[in-house]
């Protein structure tokens, strides 16, 4: 399975029509979260991207909530969830998690006790899209440090997926690696290919 992936567009239409450009090549799309900016945009961008949504698979960042996300796209929004796509299993939850400190524009954010009663939820994943990072992977902001999530560490050491994408830190934005059975990654904008 080819899968293209991408996080924190944020309005980006130049972003936007590269994801949809490549997509032609590809079985599966994953969009990470934050496609609007402080919750504004959201429809335009999504509608944007609805040639591909047949086929992409998508998370809430922070920047829109859950029910606005999957008012604005056919896409599939997953949230404490997973769906069977082409034999392969993706799961996913989305928003800050944990809780970025107060912002004026009202950030989309989990408590990691709430993150991890919905990862809970989930018994098996090939691929585990969250937007946050796994504490300690690819999270490392440059005002506030490390500042990703336990709840999705552990879901990602329980599950052990072949794949972990997110976003969120745009710091780190192309920082990956492997934990154990995992490839980890923080997506960024521009589209990533994987091979499942």
């Amino acid at each position: 399975m080819r899968v293209l992936a991408a996080s924190d567009l944020h309005l980006d239409g130049a972003a936007a029509d590269a994801l949809i450009s490549a997509a032609g090549a590809a079985d599966l799309v994953i969009v990470a979260g934050d496609l609007a900016d402080a919750h504004e945009g959201l429809a335009g961008l999504a509608a944007r991207l609805e040639p591909v949504a047949a086929r992409t698979v998508m998370v809430p960042g922070n920047n829109e909530t859950l029910e606005a996300l999957r008012a604005a796209t056919s896409a599939t929004v997953l949230h404490g969830q997973a769906v069977v796509r082409g034999g392969v299993t993706v799961a996913g939850i989305g928003g800050g998690i944990p809780p970025l400190p107060p912002q004026p524009w009202g950030s989309w954010d989990l408590s990691e006790d709430t993150a991890g009663a919905l990862l809970d939820g989930i018994g098996t994943a090939d691929i585990l899209v969250s937007h946050s990072p796994p504490a300690g992977l690819g999270d490392n902001h440059a005002k506030l440090g490390h500042i990703g999530s336990v709840a999705v560490k552990a879901a990602m050491l329980r599950l052990a997926p072949r794949l972990c994408v997110f976003g969120h830190v745009h710091d780190c934005w192309g920082a990956g690696g492997t934990l154990g059975p995992t490839e980890w990654r923080n997506l960024g904008p521009a589209p990533v290919w994987f091979d499942l």
